[in-house]
């Protein structure tokens, strides 16, 4: 595993995301708009070469090896 970079909800996705990840961020971050997020961060990190993103509730974006994009939503 390779540590990527963190950054805030609502702001700037790291660029070298491919746009299925980012379009997959973005709509973790509008179905969580009505919750104070303010001091929510994102962890990108790198598997086998993919990204995976966590936000700090839980919720993981990862990229497959087939390049689909899959949203885990955090166990309660």
């Amino acid at each position: 595993m390779q540590l990527g970079t963190r950054w805030p909800v609502g702001g700037d996705v790291p660029e070298r995301l491919g746009a299925a990840m980012r379009e997959a961020i973005a709509g973790v971050e509008a179905d969580v708009a009505h919750l104070d997020t303010s001091a929510w961060r994102w962890t990108l990190t790198w598997l086998e070469s993919r990204p995976v993103a966590e936000l700090d509730d839980g919720t993981v974006v990862r990229q497959r090896a087939d390049g689909t994009v899959t949203v885990e939503e955090p166990v309660s």
